[in-house]
């Protein structure tokens, strides 16, 4: 039964974008058809059409960013942002394939050659995200088609209009129409991708919930790649600074920007308690300043709306529960325009709480924790399962390097925010919020495998050892 999928924008409630599901069978027969000519393609003419893909959307850039703001409820100047990640991402998978699944050739004994190449492993689900509907699965898709993949993309199915238009800029580009199908569609859909047999593999970025969920569906299946990015409860740790307005700022990057939609957001800061205070005073200054508002606001929104009202409500209902686990408020979570998703920051204090759920909570929700000394702290940053992004705010350099040797993350920094990972290093986490195979730079490594050959042009062989002198004696005259 087809059914109809719409997408609304979260700032004003108005209809976006409505169209029809896909039937998964259709557009996974079409991919595995398609895939073995693609890869039969020299790397080069693969490396050349994502080059012109990356024109078509510089072409593209304002009405795409536009597209995108409007979907998501981000401000503009961050949906801009994400656009021109979209186009640098192709030269930055050019460098990385090169690099991480380059051919080596070695001479061997008796004029034999040993070869390392890499093969493409088929057809690629590629399960993407809302918070960056177009940058987040082409750091997936670009990386997939240059190894020689065929890619079915089946974005959140709250932002369908956007992935519509990133597919049509790869067809437009020259990727053949069957190479990247778009699969539309709820959890059934992605259900039924992440289980079908002409699937050779999953990328997903998302939650840890649906992360946990596909790794189980495709426990038995060790033959299918999976690549799983699922989010993190980031700590953020301030030690001693004498700057404490760039510490807040920093804070307020981390915790606040996008809403609080990225999987890097600080979840929680973990301060000295003598720190606690002036801090706090600091945070509720400049939180007090931030713009909450539409897209195309003017003066520009440091951030927008959550993605819509299941999220808002969900966000809402988790605040109380930290007030009810004896959570302090420092800054209510509040919506300031009616049923549309806004929210204020929130900040939360849960030094004295009985119990501090270890959960993501994907939204402008800081929660804080006060601690005696930097052991404490990095007990504090390590009491969660997930470990993706973790920073340092103060300290010196030997509290920095006990930070990076204790604290369970694959994103450490120091004295800067814990969102914003750079395209040209790998990016992923450990415990919930990953299962070992980082993105970004690291892409080709599941986008491709490596084969090792031995090859010779002359056939010779001979066995040494371990047989029977030959019966001359059977041999007649």
């Amino acid at each position: 039964m087809v059914e109809t999928l719409k997408s609304f924008e979260p700032a004003t409630g108005a209809l976006l974008w409505e169209g029809a599901t896909h039937d998964v069978d259709r557009e996974a027969e079409r991919a595995a058809a398609a895939w073995a000519h693609w890869a039969a393609r020299p790397v080069s003419f693969r490396m050349e059409t994502l080059r012109r893909f990356a024109n078509v959307v510089r072409s593209k850039e304002e009405a795409f960013a536009d597209l995108i703001a409007r979907e998501t409820g981000k401000p503009l100047w961050e949906a801009r942002t994400e656009v021109g990640a979209v186009i640098n991402k192709v030269e930055i998978s050019i460098a990385a394939y090169s690099e991480r699944t380059g051919q080596r050739s070695l001479e061997g004994a008796l004029g034999a050659r040993q070869n390392l190449r890499h093969k493409p492993h088929g057809v690629l689900a590629v399960l993407g995200p809302y918070n960056f509907p177009a940058h987040l699965p082409n750091g997936h898709i670009v990386p997939a088609l240059i190894a020689g993949n065929a890619v079915l993309f089946k974005p959140s199915e709250k932002t369908p209009a956007t992935a519509g238009m990133l597919v049509a800029c790869y067809h437009e580009a020259g990727v053949p129409e069957d190479v990247v199908r778009l699969v539309l569609g709820g959890p059934e859909q992605g259900q039924a991708l992440v289980g079908h047999p002409l699937v050779d593999g999953v990328l997903f970025t998302g939650s840890a919930r649906t992360g946990i969920a596909i790794n189980r569906a495709l426990a038995d299946r060790p033959d299918k790649i999976v690549a799983l990015e699922m989010g993190g409860n980031n700590p953020i740790l301030l030690w001693d600074t004498p700057d404490l307005a760039s510490a807040a700022a920093l804070i307020v990057q981390s915790a606040f920007l996008s809403a609080g939609q990225r999987c890097t957001c600080a979840r929680r800061l973990i301060v000295r308690d003598a720190l606690a205070s002036p801090i706090i005073a600091e945070l509720k200054k400049l939180t007090a300043r931030l713009i909450v508002d539409h897209p195309h606001a003017s003066p520009a929104p440091f951030m927008g709306p959550v993605i819509d009202g299941r999220a808002a409500d969900g966000l809402t209902e988790g605040f109380l529960s930290l007030l009810e686990a004896g959570g302090r408020p420092v800054l209510h979570l509040k919506r300031p325009h009616g049923d549309l998703p806004f929210l204020s920051p929130a900040i939360i204090d849960m030094t004295m709480a009985t119990e501090r759920p270890d959960m993501e909570l994907f939204g402008p929700l800081l929660q804080i924790v006060q601690v005696g000394d930097f052991d404490e702290g990095i007990l504090a940053c390590n009491a969660t399962r997930y470990g993706l992004s973790a920073a340092l705010v103060g300290g010196g350099p030997e509290h920095y390097e006990q930070f990076w040797a204790q604290v369970r993350a694959g994103v450490i920094n120091w004295n800067r925010p814990t969102n914003g990972a750079p395209s040209n290093a790998p990016f992923g986490g450990v415990g919930l919020s990953g299962n070992h195979r980082p993105s970004a730079w690291y892409a080709a490594d599941y986008c491709a495998y490596p084969v090792t050959s031995t090859e010779d042009e002359h056939l010779r062989a001979s066995i040494a050892i371990g047989l029977a002198p030959v019966d001359t004696s059977a041999m007649g005259d």
